[in-house]
This record gives structure tokens, C-alpha cells and sequence, in this order.
């Protein structure tokens, strides 16, 4: 029998605008109301960073600790699921003397260290809409792969750990590159370690997006209320990968990296890899490019694309759907997607976490949610 992946306690210490806090949730359907600025979306980033990663807002790990406070932050959660009741913590210490973006947390899960955050995807799965995505379909690609990069760690919480090593691999190729005679050797041991590490990640992103379009297409009247998105992914290597095998594709890109030496220095960076691939979505009864239509559109597009993938990962994952987190969801859509939208989520037997400057947008949720009043890092009942 499939069991809620719930956060049944989560506490606060010294993170953001929040001193201490403890809050018990006591339904699945949780609503944070409040002012901008009261709070509301620090809390649900605290709970973001229950998960591999850097959390809803990727700011540096130092960052997050109390203004006026001591040089740390914690967070700590029991969850209920299907490895029953855990415990898991995070936090960030300025003791160490790291301070910059490169800073780590300290993971632990049952009071046992972890040695990278990595480990929290096995036991804490999370998905989130905050509205600076609101514009993703009409921003920079970088956006839309970190969204899709965020999707593929639902299934492989690795995932990111390899995206991090290509990246830090394609900086070393090209300061390499930079320099008037690069040692050759050198150069390809590096672009052998990128060919390897590249196309595991095409390959991630691959997999993944194949079963969300599947899902999307076998049940988009599922979400009633909401256009379905007909999405696509434009990638060198992920292409590549559709025709052969992944060793061969990594002999493809590891001669494509030799070949396009020249061209890459003289650009100051590596112009072909996963590192260009984009995701590319339409409005699918339209069939207009997602980025042409109005704001509530794409709105829409990408609560659908969220949706479907949760209910993708509860398919998977013997009936579990993941914790889902909407800061400021009500905005941009109108009363009849709202209704959709809270519909589907009952429908979909997830914990939500909700946020709201306008509580009576979350009207008909009365009687079936928890309401939060958020006030100065504190919370009510309201």
C-alpha cells in the first residue's frame, strides 16, 4: 500500500529570518499566508534543502544564516514515508572558514554524518514552482537545463553530483586553452574525463524526458484546467545518443573536443556538449513555442509540466508522490485553474506546502488544508 511522503516535524535554527521555529504539520495541504518578506518563502526553501543540491534559491550555504545571529544555520526534519520515520538534518557552520559559493553543509540522516548531500535523495523527494520560474520558457536556456537537471535528480539524485564534475572539468579545459601552448596530453586527459562524464549526463537527461513526454501524452487530460506541453529536448549529444551507443557517442564527443581546440579558445569557452542542450516546450492545444504565450500561460505550462512529472515519480516510486513546494502558486492564475490546480493536488495524495500573500485565493481549501499565518518569522494558526 503507497504511504505519503510527509514531513511530520521541521525545525529552524537561526536560518533566514527565522531564530527558532518548530512546526508540526497536521495535514497534507499546508498554507503559508503572509506579507512579502514575512517569511514564507524561507520556509519552504529550508525545506528544499532537505534534498541533494543547493535548495529553491541556490544561494551561497552562508548566506542563509540569521542576520544579527551567530555564524551558522540548522535544519532538521522528521519525515514519514516508505523508509517510515526518519531524521534528517542540514545545516552550515562559518567555523570551517568556508564562506564563499563553494562553501558545503553538513548532511546527516538518523544522526549519522553523510559524507555529501547526495545521500538525502534516497530517502526525500521534492519538487518546486517559485515564481522567479514563472518566466522560464522565455528566459536563458541555462534556466531550463537547471529546471530539467532538477527533474532528472527525482530519479537519480547523482545526477547532479555529475553535472557539477562536468562543469568543473569543461573551467579546467578551458583555462587550459588559454594558454599560448597547452600541453596536448593534458588537454585530452581532460576531454576524455568530460566525454565520460558528458554523456552520462545526456544520458540522464534523456531517460527522464523520455517518460515525462510519455506521461505527459498518455494522460494530459489529467490535468483539466491546464494546457499540456508538448516539450522536446534539443541536445547534441542527446541526439547522438538516440541513434548509438553511449560508448560510441563518447568516442564522437571526445574527437569533437579535439577538433574544435582551436575554436574554443578562440571563443574563451567550449562551444559544444550538454552544456548547450535546452528544453523546448509548446503550448500543446495551440501549438505555439511556450515562450510566445501570455504570462498565465506558461504559468500553466509549467504547473502541467510539474504535475505530470510528480505524478511520473508516484508511478515510479511504488505510489509515493513527491513533496511538493508552490511559493506564491496562486499568482498568475485565474479562479478556474486555481480550482483545477487544488483538485489535482488532492488527487494526487501529496504533502503540499503553499504560499500566499492573499489568503482568500486559498478559499476553497478551507476545511481540507492547514492555514499558517506568517509574521516576522514566526507562525499561527490562522
Amino acid at each position: 500500500m503507497a504511504q505519503t511522503l510527509a514531513i511530520a516535524q521541521l525545525t529552524l535554527t537561526d536560518f533566514r529570518n527565522y531564530a527558532a521555529l518548530r512546526v508540526q504539520p497536521g495535514a497534507r495541504l499546508v498554507v503559508l499566508a503572509g506579507a512579502n518578506g514575512a517569511g514564507k518563502t524561507n520556509l519552504l526553501e529550508a525545506v528544499s534543502l532537505l534534498s541533494p543540491g543547493r535548495g529553491l534559491r541556490r544561494a551561497p550555504f552562508c548566506e542563509l544564516a540569521r542576520q544579527g545571529g551567530p555564524d551558522r544555520w540548522a535544519v532538521a526534519a522528521h519525515t514519514e514515508g516508505p523508509h517510515g520515520l526518519i531524521s534528517l538534518g542540514t545545516g552550515w557552520t562559518g567555523d570551517n572558514g568556508e564562506t564563499g559559493e563553494g562553501a558545503s553543509r553538513q548532511v546527516s540522516i538518523d544522526g549519522v554524518r553523510q559524507k555529501s548531500s547526495g545521500t538525502l535523495g534516497g530517502y526525500f523527494n521534492v519538487l518546486w514552482l517559485t515564481p522567479s520560474m514563472d518566466r522560464l520558457f522565455s528566459g536563458p536556456a541555462s534556466d531550463r537545463r537547471r529546471f530539467l537537471d532538477r527533474l532528472v535528480m527525482a530519479f537519480d539524485p547523482a545526477h547532479g553530483a555529475r553535472v557539477g564534475s562536468f562543469e568543473r572539468l569543461m573551467r579546467e579545459r578551458n583555462r587550459l586553452l588559454e594558454g599560448a601552448r597547452p600541453d596536448a596530453a593534458w588537454v585530452g586527459s581532460v576531454e576524455t574525463q568530460m566525454a565520460e562524464v558528458g554523456v552520462a549526463v545526456a544520458a540522464g537527461r534523456a531517460q527522464a524526458f523520455a517518460a515525462l513526454a510519455e506521461r505527459i501524452h498518455r494522460h494530459d487530460d489529467e490535468t483539466s484546467g491546464f494546457p499540456w506541453p508538448d516539450i522536446h529536448l534539443d541536445g547534441e549529444l542527446e541526439a547522438l545518443l538516440a541513434a548509438s551507443s553511449a560508448v560510441d557517442v563518447e568516442d564522437q564527443y571526445r574527437r569533437m573536443l579535439s577538433d574544435s581546440r582551436g575554436a574554443d579558445a578562440a571563443a574563451g569557452r567550449t562551444l559544444n556538449g550538454p552544456h548547450r542542450s535546452d528544453l523546448v516546450v509548446h503550448h500543446g492545444p495551440k501549438g505555439v513555442p511556450a515562450k510566445q504565450c501570455s504570462t498565465g500561460e506558461q504559468k500553466a505550462l509549467l504547473v502541467a509540466t510539474v504535475l505530470a512529472h510528480a505524478r511520473l515519480i508516484k508511478s515510479l516510486e511504488a505510489g509515493t508522490a513527491p513533496v511538493l513546494l508552490l511559493d506564491e502558486i496562486a499568482a498568475h492564475l485565474d479562479e478556474m485553474r486555481r480550482v483545477a490546480l487544488f483538485e489535482v493536488l488532492e488527487e494526487l495524495q501529496a504533502q503540499v506546502w503553499m504560499t500566499g500573500t492573499d489568503e482568500g485565493l486559498f478559499a476553497p481549501l478551507q476545511g481540507r488544508a492547514e492555514f499558517y499565518r506568517v509574521e516576522d518569522g514566526a507562525l499561527a494558526h490562522a
